[in-house]
């Protein structure tokens, strides 16, 4: 089974760190602009959880969770 991929839109993104401080081994901000950073497209096993509730709680829709088909592709 594939597993889900994330992508972020950092022109909505408003830098509140809720992913960051959800799930930190998934999501960073940037120290220039406090922007979100992705620093894992496909999370692993371990922190795929948080990484869904980060994409949750963001307050800008900024995180989109793309889930695998069932057939797994």
């Amino acid at each position: 089974m594939s597993a889900p991929r994330l992508s972020v839109d950092r022109e909505r993104c408003i830098g509140a760190g809720m992913c960051a401080m959800t799930a930190p081994d998934v999501f960073d901000q940037d120290p220039d602009d406090g922007l979100v950073l992705l620093l894992h497209t496909e999370p692993p096993a371990a922190h795929r959880a948080a990484a869904r509730m980060a994409a949750g709680l963001c307050p800008s829709g900024t995180i989109t969770l793309h889930e695998p088909a069932p057939d797994g592709t």
